[in-house]
């Protein structure tokens, strides 16, 4: 629900300059928060985009269990 609401959100700023500049200024921060979150190595939560994976010690993935 959230990504698609997301994309609705972006579709909309697409549309006026405006729009594009707050866009653009939102990517950027971004793209130094996920930086500077990775040169900080293990000592955050990695990005997931999928929220049904859940991370396990060495730093790979798996299904979370129900």
């Amino acid at each position: 629900m959230k990504r698609i609401l997301q994309l609705f959100v972006t579709r909309w700023l697409a549309r006026t300059p405006i729009g594009m500049v707050v866009l653009g200024i939102g990517w950027f921060v971004m793209r130094k928060r996920r930086k500077r979150a990775a040169e900080q190595g293990d000592g955050g939560r990695p990005y997931q985009r999928d929220r049904r994976l859940t991370a396990v010690p060495g730093g790979g993935t798996r299904p979370r269990g129900r």
